[in-house]
């Protein structure tokens, strides 16, 4: 069953300009997102017996959620330092009036950029970077980022332990 899903999912990236609207969720599309949330290998099969639907539904319900852009893909947790990321920073960065799909584009070429946020408030962008050790981070915020004509100014701030939130709550 898991193979299925890779003939099935494709999702769109995440900088692609939003489609039309997506249609209404109904009570079984919030319990499917629920349950792919929680386990994004969950076989279509499974997904169907949780839900009380068809095999044949719940597929055509997952692929319209992936369609209409509510699902954009499926992906692993990771904990970043035992996979080699033992430094992890929020950096926030102040950057030219207008100059956000420039510098959106430049901040996802990082090697380590994991969430990149258009904000309000005192700074423009959040970026969240994980990188192997404290000079990788220092070299990508000293040379990388800084070196980004339109980012005017950045602030790091150094991530000391992570509790990824269970999608439940």
């Amino acid at each position: 069953m898991a193979d299925e899903w890779e003939q099935v999912v494709s999702p769109a990236p995440a900088t692609e300009p939003p489609g039309p609207p997506a249609r209404p969720l109904d009570a079984v599309d919030r319990d499917i997102l629920r349950i792919l949330q929680t386990d994004g290998r969950a076989s279509i099969r499974s997904v169907a017996d949780r839900v009380h639907v068809s095999r044949a539904n719940a597929y055509a319900r997952i692929n319209r959620l992936i369609d209409d852009g509510v699902i954009r893909g499926f992906s692993a947790r990771v904990n970043h330092e035992r996979a080699g990321h033992g430094a992890s920073a929020y950096i926030t960065l102040k950057i030219v009036q207008n100059s956000w799909r420039t510098v959106r584009e430049q901040l996802q070429a990082l090697p380590g950029a994991a969430h990149i946020a258009l904000v309000s408030g005192d700074f423009d962008v959040l970026l969240l970077v994980h990188t192997p050790d404290n000079r990788s981070l220092r070299e990508l915020v000293l040379t990388k980022l800084q070196s980004i004509p339109e980012v005017l100014s950045t602030r790091t701030l150094l991530v000391f332990e992570e509790t990824d939130l269970d999608p439940d709550h």
